[in-house]
């Protein structure tokens, strides 16, 4: 029993190993890190609200794709240049369109695609409501009492 206890927090310390070492902290390769650590904090967090473009739902901060790789090389040497945050994200969303933000912003024309989620949760509440109402109000059918014959019939089927 000793054993498989120490089986099993072996087991469980190997898996939070592969766990953590799979993290987001391993996609930024050793190169790409800038000397002062002041930039490349800003690069992380900056990095983190970038989209990956091959990846789609990761951050080119978590992604492996050469892609993403181009776009930390591009945001580090924006950054290094002198860009502030805003600029060195309004030059690679010139260069890649909006797409490339994981948080779009809402003006234009993005203000349709936030807006749709409420509007059409707010649609299906009112439809649930129209229908629930129309049940409640929908008018009662009363089945027919069985006749002698048939209730007979029925007593000997379930006698059966």
């Amino acid at each position: 029993m000793k054993q498989f206890g120490l089986r099993l927090v072996l087991l469980i310390g190997l898996t939070v190993s592969a766990i953590a070492l799979s993290g987001s902290a391993w996609a930024v390769q050793p190169d790409e890190v800038l000397e002062d650590p002041a930039l490349e904090a800003r690069a992380r967090d900056l990095s983190k609200d970038l989209r990956c473009l091959v990846c789609r739902n990761e951050s080119i901060d978590e992604s492996n794709a050469e892609l993403a790789r181009d776009l930390r090389i591009l945001l580090r040497e924006r950054l290094v240049v002198g860009d502030s945050d805003g600029e060195a994200i309004d030059f690679i969303v010139d260069r890649y369109g909006e797409y490339v933000l994981l948080r779009p912003s809402t003006n234009g024309a993005n203000w349709l695609l936030w807006s749709a989620g409420p509007v059409m949760l707010l649609m299906a509440l009112i439809m649930a409501a129209a229908y629930l109402r129309g049940r409640a109000n929908a008018p009662k059918i009363k089945e027919p009492a069985l006749n002698d014959a048939e209730q007979a019939r029925l007593k000997e089927l379930l006698d059966e």
